[in-house]
């Protein structure tokens, strides 16, 4: 690859990295005026399962999802449907920054199925990843 003239990336930008990204995802109500905005940050799939924090029973779904994004899913079985959902819950605790998965628990809000595949996606391409949910 020819170089570019590019310039490193600073510390702080890199610091900047770690507070998350502000992000509109679907409101609960469904209203495009009404989004839900949260902080999210983009946790490694694989250092999550190095971690242990997948459990050995999500990790061919893990696999399957980090190789193909939400492709995988055969909507017709109603186990990878499942596992399908325990992997976007994971993955919504793991990049919520503000408010917290745990916090919405603690107020009795559950995220809505788009809201988890919005976050699952945001966490695997980032916020371009969004734009095919906005009208």
């Amino acid at each position: 690859m020819e170089n570019m003239n590019y310039t490193v990336t600073s510390i702080e930008t890199l610091k900047q990295y770690t507070q998350g990204t502000v992000v509109p995802l679907t409101g609960f109500d469904g209203d495009p005026e009404h989004p839900f905005v949260a902080r999210l940050k983009r946790p490694s799939m694989l250092a999550l399962a190095k971690s242990g924090k997948i459990p050995n029973a999500l990790l061919s779904t893990a696999s399957d999802l980090f190789a193909n994004g939400s492709n995988a899913v055969d909507e017709d079985d109603n186990t990878m449907m499942s596992r399908m959902f325990d992997m976007c819950v994971l993955m919504a605790k793991a990049s919520m920054v503000e408010p917290t998965y745990e916090q919405l628990e603690e107020i009795g809000l559950q995220l809505t199925d788009e809201q988890l595949i919005e976050i699952f996606n945001f966490t695997q391409k980032g916020i371009k990843a969004l734009s095919g949910f906005r009208r």
